[in-house]
């Protein structure tokens, strides 16, 4: 008898260690998630402060060089979007001390309205500001869409092995009715209006939507070939491959004058402005907002099973 009390009692006192020594657990856990939490939402004013503090206008002392950035496919969802870009043009210009301003682009091309709406803003800005000359500055790749910006510029360098040029247009796409056969599948399409499945990659090729497709096509490159003309003049030279959609090097731009020379942003900034000093107007990315893309989703997901987890737990 004696025996079975002493074993009740070390059972009863195991069971008392091992859930307080549960609970402490616990207490630790939640008190590490919520110091995480404290700091995440302290990181986060820090960060909204200096997003603030960014907002305002660039305040300059001296004589200096604008830049901007066009970086990317110009798409109006992107960094190179025209909302984005002309927002920074319109600064740089505005700024009494920017003795120039010069536009890098490293871009594949994109949007033909985004590409558009650009360019028609640096032609205003130029208007505006006449005494304050806009080159472009061409890295690796200044080809469709990018070119299409870039012949608005008093002035275009490039490095000798840059990519420029694809002064064209294109309509892609894939066509699956040979697949589809082979499968047994049979496409059915309704529509009200009997252009209304333009292009349906599902449908075989129907001549006369091909060839108004083509007359679209046709009609935007010769807007950008239009664009290029009035941009660069008497400085191109007579090549009937010029419009072709033919991406050239840097050294054959110049050669054809679809650019003016060699140069990066320190040179041009130096030899050509004349103002050593160098000042970034590119609007970037919302801080917070990157963040969040980058970590939010995983974030979320590790909150969930954690609350997960310990609901369960204090069941």
């Amino acid at each position: 008898m004696e025996q079975e009390e002493k074993n009740w009692e070390r059972e009863t006192l195991e069971k008392l260690a091992f859930s307080t020594l549960k609970e402490q657990t616990k207490a630790r856990r939640w008190g590490i998630f919520f110091k995480l939490l404290t700091f995440a939402y302290v990181t986060f004013l820090i960060l909204m402060v200096f997003e603030w503090r960014g907002d305002g206008d660039l305040m300059t002392d001296g004589k200096h060089t604008a830049l901007v950035e066009l970086e990317g496919v110009i798409d109006a969802k992107s960094d190179a979007s025209a909302e984005k870009i002309n927002a920074a043009l319109q600064s740089a210009f505005k700024d009494k001390n920017t003795q120039g301003v010069i536009l890098r682009i490293n871009s594949p091309g994109g949007s033909p309205v985004q590409s558009g709406v650009i360019n028609d803003e640096v032609r205003r800005l130029r208007g505006l500001y006449p005494n304050t000359p806009l080159y472009v500055v061409v890295e690796d790749i200044c080809a469709s869409g990018g070119y299409f910006v870039a012949a608005s510029a008093d002035k275009i360098y490039v490095n000798k092995a840059s990519l420029v040029g694809s002064i064209g247009v294109l309509m892609d796409g894939f066509g699956f009715t040979g697949g589809m056969e082979k499968l047994g599948v049979e496409r059915r399409l309704l529509t009200a209006g009997e252009n209304k499945g333009f292009m349906d990659p599902f449908s075989p090729v129907d001549p006369k939507q091909k060839e108004y497709a083509l007359s679209m096509l046709n009609d935007i490159h010769q807007q950008f070939i239009d664009v290029v003309k009035q941009g660069r003049g008497k400085r191109l030279k007579d090549n009937p491959e010029l419009f072709s959609g033919l991406v050239w090097t840097g050294r054959k731009a110049v050669e054809l004058g679809l650019a003016d020379g060699y140069g990066s942003v320190e040179s041009v900034a130096r030899d050509v402005i004349k103002a050593e000093t160098i000042v970034d107007y590119t609007e970037k990315s919302n801080t917070v907002e990157r963040i969040a893309k980058r970590f939010g989703a995983a974030a979320a997901k590790s909150f969930a099973e954690f609350t997960l987890r310990e609901s369960i737990r204090l069941r």
